[in-house]
């Protein structure tokens, strides 16, 4: 019986294991020729498993992809819930214009620097806006919207409170401050050429580069103090 168990929680181990380095080389394959360059055979290879183990996992290309896509989206959920939960259980949180700054460039923080340490994704990204979305359209209605349903009511409160410069559809606020995020990472290669004698991509230039995004955004998007002040 203890074999038995045993071997189970081994063929687990290894299930984890392999799905894990599958969904590596698919990430790093579709980042390099998008989905409809990526080629299964390819991603088999970098693997060290074989095609016939990823369409027993994944079923499809289309599948797989989604999966790589999940996964990056279950990391981002879960840093974000992780690092606002406590505002989100304040009442008081979207009602103070401090807390509602600290949450705003928390936010954007988190979401470089995810981007930054994962540029798998951000080549992904691009390749799915240079096709319009229709890749993310197919495998879009599989993730979860709890979390970011939670944050978009948090703006929408912020913006009752007078915090928010504007009423704009809060979900597409809350999505811009990742776009934003995403194009300037993905715009770095054109920023080594405007800037030759400078490397935008070196580690003070990237913390300054974020600083500048989060004063950008957080400008943008909140109203001055005095003029929240009034509105509530």
């Amino acid at each position: 019986m203890d074999m038995d168990v045993g071997s189970s929680k081994k063929r687990v181990r290894d299930s984890q294991k392999s799905r894990a380095a599958i969904l590596d080389a698919a990430e790093e394959v579709f980042a390099q020729n998008g989905f409809a360059g990526a080629r299964i055979e390819t991603i088999a290879k970098a693997s060290g498993y074989n095609t016939g183990l990823i369409f027993r996992y994944f079923g499809d290309k289309l599948g797989l992809y989604s999966e790589v896509l999940k996964r990056s989206d279950s990391e981002v959920s879960e840093l974000m819930v992780n690092a606002f939960t406590p505002l989100f259980t304040d009442e008081a949180a979207a009602s103070d214009a401090d807390h509602f700054r600290a949450f705003l460039k928390g936010m954007i923080v988190t979401l470089f620097d995810y981007l930054l340490d994962h540029p798998s994704l951000v080549r992904i990204l691009t390749w799915e806006m240079a096709g319009g979305w229709e890749m993310l359209a197919k495998t879009a209605s599989q993730f979860p919207t709890e979390n970011s349903e939670r944050f978009v009511a948090f703006f929408h409160k912020a913006w009752t409170t007078g915090f928010l410069r504007s009423n704009f559809a809060f979900k597409i606020q809350f999505s811009l401050v990742m776009q934003i995020c995403h194009v300037y990472l993905a715009y770095l290669p054109l920023y080594q050429m405007l800037l030759p004698g400078e490397d935008p991509a070196a580690t003070g230039s990237m913390a300054q580069a974020r600083e500048h995004l989060v004063n950008f955004i957080v400008a943008g998007m909140m109203t001055e103090p005095e003029i929240a002040e009034e509105t509530t």
